[in-house]
């Protein structure tokens, strides 16, 4: 995965959020054009925790500076992996990996934590577009090992920008299609998703691609696509209404203004709030809400789970308009 998190209709995977693991870098390989894998060893004699498909951990990759991966795999030495992709245009996190971090380089690790979990009961159609292959192909790994029926569609612009494609498609000829743009061939999305189907599909990679993906399969039945958005929504900075929030495990009142975020206020009124992108894409400042209704504007929780108003990421999302009062365990 890029550097963002998700959205999936399963209840996420999540480990403790406080947990931190000091970890050194145990190896390192160019796997395509621009896209690395870390190793990652624990440094201290303790397990790491158990994750599940589409699980990511948090990566300080520069003091003060953190970004989200998603897991390849636990190696057969029992290390972490993950593949980072390197964007020039992005917000440094990623050039960092490419161009600091190197082997025997101690680092923090937040995590792991899931929101695009992987419902190995029912048969998968697996989508990814470059980067997003990395949580797909821990699904596959896990598909392969439960039995379930699934195919992969995978695009990228050129063959040696897609990591992993070539093992993919040794390993499984028959269940694994490239759409390699500079090859003549594009994924047709509508026509993939045409038909319903007794599947759940899985969608990781660009916007555009999971936009297509969702419009293409609006007439699946509900909790039918599964996607994991590496961007902020595009409304987290539209502008809102100053609203109260009463912090319970703090014992405060707050008054969020209108050119303020909710986290920003709670840290300043001493509530212990875990958080890292402060973009509404890592989950990591997931905070129940306990009355009132959300402006929710993170690209981590499901619609259904939006609908719900249970949670809500504080970096981001609002009250919703006419609602003045929230009250949060917090």
């Amino acid at each position: 995965m890029s550097e963002g998190i998700s959205n999936g209709a399963l209840g996420s995977v999540v480990a403790p959020a406080e947990a931190r693991h000091r970890m050194r870098i145990a190896a390192r390989q160019q796997v395509a054009a621009a896209v690395v894998t870390l190793d990652l060893a624990p440094l201290d004699a303790v397990p790491l925790p158990a994750w599940e498909p589409g699980a990511h951990i948090d990566l300080q990759v520069a003091p003060g500076t953190e970004r989200q991966y998603s897991l390849v795999t636990t190696t057969a030495d029992g290390h972490w992996r993950v593949a980072v992709l390197r964007e020039s245009a992005g917000r440094g996190g990623s050039v960092a990996v490419h161009d600091v971090l190197r082997v025997g380089d101690a680092v923090i690790v937040g995590g792991p934590r899931n929101h695009f979990g992987f419902d190995p009961g029912r048969p998968a159609v697996f989508v990814a577009g470059g980067i997003g292959i990395t949580p797909i192909s821990a699904m596959i790994t896990a598909a392969e090992r439960a039995g379930t029926p699934w195919e992969l569609h995978y695009a990228g612009r050129a063959r040696d920008r897609m990591a992993f494609a070539d093992d993919l498609v040794a390993a499984h000829p028959d269940r694994v299609t490239l759409a390699v743009a500079d090859e003549g061939r594009r994924l047709d999305v509508t026509a993939l998703l045409a038909g319903r189907r007794d599947a759940v599909v899985y969608c990781c990679g660009p916007r555009g691609l999971m936009d297509a993906v969702e419009a293409a399969a609006a007439h699946w039945p509900a909790g039918s696509v599964r996607v994991e958005r590496f961007e902020p929504a595009a409304d987290v900075d539209a502008p809102g209404e100053a609203f109260e929030v009463e912090l319970t495990l703090t014992g405060t009142t707050v008054t969020v203004p209108a050119d303020r975020t909710l986290l920003e206020v709670a840290e300043d009124a001493g509530a212990f709030v875990l958080s890292s992108c402060r973009e509404g894409t890592c989950g990591t400042c997931e905070t129940p809400v306990l009355e009132g209704s959300v402006d929710h504007r993170d690209t981590v929780l499901s619609p259904a789970e939006q609908a719900d108003d249970r949670t809500m990421m504080v970096c981001v999302s609002r009250a919703a308009a006419g609602c003045p009062r929230l009250v949060l365990e917090l």
